[in-house]
């Protein structure tokens, strides 16, 4: 149930719009992949999306939409200020989780692109703050400069500086943070700080034994963060050398590993190797199953079965959100 807008043709921001358009359309905007683009301007009957997709997502939505429409005709209140539009629609502040090799570098773009919501790392994060020069980008430097490790507060002073962005307006994904139960207990005071909390922490699961195939197998993308692998997902330059053809040693130039987007070499992350996996594999199972503990008693935890074909992961994926729009 949510109040609609009763300034005629008041402009709104489009990223405000798409929450209001994404809610009034109900989950079957989602579930038929029909996101809606964001309107630009309201009516006194509803809040709801003027391009054709946000009509179509309207229809679709069949009972849900129609008494979501009712109930705006009936109580209408006013909500032209962005204060307003935080309390009925917050941001969708979501936890992506997996053991190494589970699929996160695949599922997480199609989530992203779903909710159209930004997926940040820790890393992107941090090398991106270091080179645009910001206040924590620099003691982040000074750290690593020095050879010291990147405290929990520099980092957590990356991310409330990132989350700030226009593209977060929406919310965003966090991928593989926080990793501790300290991390997760200095997220959630500065999304309290914030009158926000997590709503989604989705965890793909995959047995460690399945993983060692994966993770020796697995290149990627760098600038990107696409992810390919040898024989569950290779890239088309490997497939185009026949049913046979092996990765090139070390990628490069003129290897047969390139990104199928800009024809770029992909590469090998240092630490996926059988050695590596087995001292991640531990930390995951110490630290960060605890995390998963810390959030379970609220309810908003969902755990996937990784280990079946990316169409099977990817439709349980999206099952799953679905219950979160």
């Amino acid at each position: 149930l949510y109040p609609a807008c009763t300034d005629l043709n008041h402009s709104l921001p489009s990223p405000t719009m798409f929450r209001v358009g994404a809610r009034v359309c109900s989950r079957a905007v989602f579930a038929g992949a029909a996101r809606p683009a964001a309107a630009r301007t309201v009516s006194t009957t509803a809040c709801a999306t003027t391009t054709s997709r946000g009509v179509w997502g309207l229809v679709g939505s069949a009972g849900a939409g129609l008494l979501g429409f009712s109930y705006l005709q009936s109580n209408r209140v006013e909500c032209t200020d962005q204060a307003t539009f935080q309390k009925f629609w917050p941001r969708k502040i979501m936890i992506l989780f997996g053991k190494p090799g589970a699929g996160k570098g695949t599922c997480g773009p199609k989530i992203e692109a779903a909710l159209d919501i930004p997926q940040l790392s820790t890393g992107d994060m941090l090398r991106a703050a270091v080179t645009a020069k910001t206040p924590v980008g620099l003691q982040a430097k000074a750290a690593m400069d020095s050879g010291a490790l990147v405290t929990d507060e520099i980092v957590f002073g990356i991310i409330e500086e990132r989350i700030q962005a226009d593209d977060c307006q929406n919310g965003f994904i966090l991928d593989g943070m926080p990793r501790t139960l300290k991390q997760a207990e200095m997220l959630d005071a500065l999304l309290i700080s914030k009158g926000e909390r997590v709503s989604n922490v989705l965890c793909l699961d995959v047995p460690d034994d399945v993983l060692e195939a994966r993770i020796t197998g697995r290149w990627i993308h760098k600038p990107s963060g696409r992810s390919y692998h040898v024989v569950n997902a290779p890239p088309k330059s490997l497939k185009s050398g026949g049913v046979f053809s092996k990765p090139t040693p070390k990628g490069g130039a003129d290897g047969n590993m390139k990104d199928d987007v800009t024809g770029e070499p992909l590469i090998q992350r240092p630490d996926d190797t059988a050695e590596a996996l087995k001292t991640r594999l531990a930390a995951f199972h110490t630290q960060t199953i605890p995390v998963l503990e810390h959030y379970k008693p609220t309810g908003i935890v969902r755990v996937v079965n990784a280990n079946q074909d990316i169409e099977k992961v990817t439709a349980v994926v999206f099952e799953s959100l679905n219950k979160f729009l």
